[in-house]
């Protein structure tokens, strides 16, 4: 970097030549974007990523030549991954060297990004990034920044969209680069996102700013590097202002995702049910909802879950929505991955950790003591209230002619005792009232479209000789009926009602 020391705010406009200055064209367009999207406040710590290429070196030096009046605090970041050797300590020392000129705080870190490729096996860029940004969030903590500057520009952008195309995306993926986004706590701001290279270059030349050249740009083997020396140059033969076209796409696109994912964030809110690590929902609420926010709301829920983004491609997605709206099986557990299934029963649709699935499968027993009128039943969420009475020939309660599901008579005489309340276990089998023989318990639950998940945590009432007596909220059995001649009953109620959706019936 040669030439003095620019005072604080430089202003670089030469009378009567404003509109061909590039200096001033390109600092005007900065600020403005800065000032309408807030993108930096004044008193601002700001993390300015350095890696000593013209775009870099030209947002620093708008940033500090803006500094002074706003208040901010500037500190430079620079990265050496060491994958040019020389080249790469040339450009380190060469960036210490302009943010001494400028008077600015110089953090450098000099990491082995060849090992860590070979520890992780990730691809050099992917681990190069990774990397990079560890450094500047680490950077942005010593110093209390609250935004880091990058100095990504149209021509990035444009690329960017062209590479999401060409490896297949959705809408989400044609908002390009991130004019802003928060992360742990900080905001990564690219206020050069609309300015193109070649105004950068000219920004530079016309100030005289040095500049290091990154030889590694002009190699293939880079996907990114491919599509702009090879893809770009070709495609313009169609259309001479696609980065122009690629760029205003990203921005219609950027307005239409922010739209339908604040549409989706709604539809969330009214229908899915968020659980300690699973989230359900009606089936029917969801089948009614627009494909494309169908979409949305299983990326949503996936998200909740933390599984992993990068994860969720267009074929695992629209897998998921088939299972959901498909009308059969209705019953199904699926697994989306090692850790995450979704389990469909019947209209209930619940996305469930590999954890909590696992959960409420103990098995249970709870003797009946008709001296206590209360038994909780905490592995079924629900209590069983007992009351016994006896006619006694002159004003005794009458015996009611028909029960609601969630409350049964038997006659108490009629019963063996003690009584118990359970799980359902495997053979077992009901005398059904009303119906000749017995039936599986297993058979009963499934008619009655007792999803799956919740069989095994309805209590069943039984006597001493095992019978299953009744399914509170299903069937009873035909043992110990009331009758003109029961003399003594018991009348025996769930609470919360199985009907009113709690553990078991919601």
């Amino acid at each position: 970097m040669e030439g003095k020391r620019l005072p604080r705010e430089a202003d670089h406009r030469e009378p009567g030549n404003k509109g061909l200055d590039p200096g001033f064209r390109v600092r005007a367009a900065v600020e403005s974007r800065i000032a309408e999207e807030k993108l930096l406040e004044p008193g601002d710590t700001i993390v300015v990523a350095v890696s000593g290429g013209p775009d870099s070196v030209a947002l620093l030096h708008l940033l500090y030549g803006m500094s002074g009046s706003r208040n901010w605090r500037l500190i430079v970041a620079h990265v050496n991954h060491r994958f040019r050797g020389e080249e790469s300590d040339r450009e380190a020392a060469f960036v210490a060297s302009f943010a001494e000129r400028l008077g600015l705080p110089c953090e450098s870190a000099f990491i082995d990004v060849p090992a860590y490729i070979e520890e992780t096996a990730l691809n050099s860029q992917v681990a190069a990034r990774r990397k990079r940004y560890e450094f500047l969030f680490e950077t942005a903590r010593k110093y209390g920044a609250s935004k880091i500057a990058l100095a990504h520009h149209a021509d990035d952008q444009a690329e960017t969209i062209l590479m999401r195309i060409l490896r297949g995306t959705g809408p989400g993926g044609l908002t390009g680069i991130p004019e802003r986004r928060a992360e742990k706590k900080v905001e990564l701001v690219r206020p050069m996102l609309r300015i193109y290279k070649k105004e950068v270059i000219s920004y530079c030349d016309f100030l005289g700013l040095a500049y290091c050249r990154d030889s590694s740009n002009d190699s293939r083997k880079y996907f990114r590097n491919r599509i702009r020396l090879d893809a770009m140059p070709y495609l313009r033969q169609y259309n001479d202002q696609l980065p122009e076209s690629l760029n205003r796409l990203g921005e219609i696109m950027t307005a239409e995702n922010d739209y339908m994912d604040r549409e989706a964030d709604r539809v969330y809110a009214s229908v899915v049910k968020d659980e300690a690590g699973a989230a359900s929902l009606d089936r029917g609420d969801f089948v009614h909802l627009h494909v494309a926010l169908q979409r949305r709301v299983i990326k949503l829920i996936l998200n909740y879950l933390a599984f992993q983004e990068e994860n969720v491609d267009y074929a695992r997605l629209e897998a998921i929505r088939t299972v959901i709206v498909q009308d059969s099986p209705s019953n199904l557990t699926w697994p989306i991955d090692g850790r995450i299934a979704l389990i469909r029963e019947y209209e209930r649709i619940c996305f469930r950790s590999e954890t909590s699935a696992r959960s409420g499968d103990a098995a249970f027993l709870h003797q009946v003591d008709l001296q206590q009128p209360f038994l909780p039943i905490p592995e079924a969420g629900v209590t069983f209230g007992f009351k016994a009475e006896e006619r006694d020939g002159v004003g005794g309660a009458d015996i009611p002619a028909a029960a609601c599901p969630d409350e049964a008579w038997f006659d108490l005489d009629a019963l063996r005792m003690p009584l118990s309340v359970r799980n359902r276990q495997a053979g077992d089998r009901l005398d059904v009232f009303g119906l000749n023989g017995t039936k599986k318990v297993k058979d009963i639950l499934m008619d009655a479209k007792i999803p799956p998940s919740r069989r095994d945590r309805l209590p069943l009432l039984m006597d001493a000789e095992g019978r299953v007596l009744w399914i509170p909220g299903v069937r009873r059995s035909r043992h110990a009926l009331v009758g003109p001649g029961t003399v003594r009953w018991l009348h025996i109620r769930i609470e919360p009602p199985v009907t009113e959706g709690n553990g078991l019936g919601e």
